[in-house]
């Protein structure tokens, strides 16, 4: 989590949306819902992950706000580029890797610097699918379980069958409905 990327959450108050947004704004409306007497259970989501974030909502705005500040980050240190932000770590390959590596233009620190690139951009798609995936199975295990339809709409999402999917939690409550498919296929319209 970045200054220039906050963490964003969404909160529940049973199977209703209390607020999403950045993690302070909804930290605070789920401190105000608690203590209006909020139904409940009250559940907060980190909408890039689908976990559930506990918060301590104990003071007031600015403790809370002082609390999920993140840290600062960690000067790198060690050897490497440090101001580049090279990290150096151990990597064991065969000997034959090793060889060939040897003969790589660069070296073997560049060439394993260009096979990373190639492979993060080649299967950028299918990590943010599968993490997609993943976020929302991990809501849809907090909030739905008990919801009809909940098994064949978890076997639907992992086949990356959209309209199965929506099909299956078609009779769920509305906000529920709307962010399980936020999380399950952000980039579909």
């Amino acid at each position: 989590m970045t200054a220039l990327s906050p963490q964003t959450a969404t909160a529940f108050d049973g199977s209703r949306k209390l607020a999403a947004g950045p993690l302070i704004d909804v930290a605070m409306a789920v401190k105000a819902a608690t203590e209006a007497g909020a139904a409940g259970p009250v559940l907060v989501f980190d909408d890039a992950s689908g976990r559930v974030i506990d918060l301590d909502l104990r003071g007031t705005k600015a403790e809370i706000a002082a609390r999920l500040a993140p840290g600062p980050d960690p000067e790198p240190a060690g050897r490497g580029r440090p101001k580049l932000g090279v990290v150096g770590r151990e990597v064991t390959l065969l000997p034959r890797q090793w060889e060939w590596l040897a003969t790589q233009p660069g070296g073997a620190s560049v060439t394993l610097r260009r096979l990373v690139d190639d492979a993060r951009r080649n299967t950028g798609t299918q990590q943010k699918a599968r993490a997609a995936q993943e976020a929302a199975y991990r809501f849809l295990s907090a909030v739905a379980g008990d919801l009809p339809g909940y098994e064949e709409a978890t076997r639907a999402l992992f086949a990356n069958d959209r309209a199965k999917f929506a099909g299956q939690i078609q009779g769920w409550p509305e906000d529920l409905r709307v962010y399980a498919m936020t999380l399950a296929f952000p980039t579909a319209e």
